[in-house]
């Protein structure tokens, strides 16, 4: 009994070695799965393309700055919320699942946003549903990559949502030509199809490896920056939690409210042209989708708190930037929002390859849902305080200031509390 046993055990692990995808050995084949991921998630990452939305949307619905932010602010806060919530369930469902329903509620909520009438039925459709949608389909192809890629986690993860961030590069003038052609209703129409169709065709390709899969001739070695204790409160019980995740918010408060004002900013500042401005966004988000592999690199080689520090110093920079732009600076425009976007997109790969490096990573589902609730408040508070300022002093220029501030704490917190305890 106990040799057949120990035979099914060598037999079990050879074939996990000799493991195939898309008809390639698996060490190969599951560079294809970062691939797919990443086209998930550029369709889910048109969120960061609103502010092409926003003055079409303010026109059609008789609406001011901060109205027109709700859409994109609830989008921002349900995503959050649904990541958490759904990183509980990922093992339990499936990854296939899991990315169906989220392209599924994608799709609903775009179609129906197609009909919005109001401001507060286009909070509804987009920001509560798209944003669920959004939220339930984020985290699978994350967990994909980590899983295949035990190897080299924090590349990985940074390869795979690479597609959310350049999602604008596309997305952005395609939105601009539809919604000049067709209107800004009949956009969100063909869109919410489109996504809809390649989600759930991707859906069915995506899967985990089985259990104990490693990559051949790689060998685990034991991390001293895991937990011992492999329960769901256990991140609750450290300081480094506590710091990764108000650094996470900060990281994010920035980044979106620059991003939600990326357009207004340019054409109410230096006065660019609708047209100019939208490109901008395009440009932006290139070093948007950048950033996400170096600093997942980074994070495997640098302790998380040195990687942190960097991309608040940079914030702090292009704040000052912004604070002195004026009409026509447009270098110091594309410099300092470059620079904004960039860091925003590091630290959706520092993130989760922090709670990878400072938890258990058998738990990641669960703790990095948990560690992303700093995302939903950093959104929140954000994209809220942004219009306000703008809407009270008549300037976005304002808005700066309290980003410096908090770039300033970040660099505080980081160096104080993101290390193993």
């Amino acid at each position: 009994m106990v040799l057949n046993k120990n035979l099914s055990k060598v037999n079990s692990a050879d074939k996990s070695q000799n493991l195939r995808l898309f008809g390639l050995p698996a060490e190969q084949g599951r560079w294809l799965l970062i691939l797919l991921g990443m086209i998930v998630l550029l369709c889910l990452g048109t969120v960061y393309s609103w502010s092409i939305f926003r003055q079409p949307i303010e026109t059609l619905l008789e609406v001011g700055a901060t109205e027109s932010l709700l859409p994109y602010t609830f989008a921002l806060m349900f995503y959050s919320i649904f990541v958490t919530v759904t990183g509980f369930y990922l093992d339990r469902l499936g990854t296939r699942l899991v990315t169906m329903i989220g392209g599924a509620i994608v799709g609903i909520g775009y179609v129906l946003s197609s009909f919005a009438t109001n401001i507060l039925m286009l909070t509804l459709t987009y920001g509560v549903i798209v944003g669920t949608g959004v939220g339930t389909a984020y985290g699978v192809p994350m967990l994909i990559a980590a899983r295949w890629f035990p190897d080299k986690k924090g590349l990985a993860v940074g390869l795979t949502i690479v597609g959310f961030g350049l999602s604008p590069i596309v997305t952005a003038p395609l939105a601009k030509g539809l919604i000049d052609r067709y209107g800004v209703q009949q956009t969100l129409l063909m869109m919410g199809i489109v996504f809809t169709v390649i989600i759930l065709s991707i859906s069915t390709l995506l899967k985990l490896p089985p259990s104990g899969w490693q990559p051949k001739g790689w060998q685990a070695v034991a991390s001293k920056t895991v937990n011992s204790k492999p329960s769901s409160s256990n991140i609750f019980q450290t300081r480094s939690f506590y710091g990764l995740w108000v650094c996470y918010m900060i990281g994010t408060l920035v980044g979106l409210s620059a991003i939600g004002i990326s357009s207004p900013v340019a054409q109410e500042i230096i006065k660019l042209n609708p047209t100019l401005a939208a490109t901008s966004v395009s440009f932006f988000a290139l070093f948007n989708g950048l950033s996400r592999p170096l600093f997942g690199w980074l994070s495997d080689r640098f302790q998380p708190r040195y990687v942190a520090v960097t991309s608040y110093v940079l914030i702090l920079i292009a704040t000052i930037m912004m604070m002195n732009a004026q009409e026509g600076q447009i270098a110091t425009y594309l410099i300092a929002f470059s620079i904004f976007w960039f860091c925003l997109g590091g630290w959706l790969a520092l993130a989760p390859a922090t709670t990878l490096k400072l938890f258990n990573p058998d738990r990641y589902p669960q703790n990095y849902g948990i560690v992303f609730s700093a995302y939903g408040v950093g959104a929140l508070l954000g994209t809220l305080t942004a219009g306000r300022i703008r809407d009270l002093f008549g300037s976005y220029t304002y808005a700066f200031y309290p980003m410096a501030l908090l770039a300033m704490i970040g660099i505080i917190v980081a160096m104080t509390t993101l290390k193993r305890d």
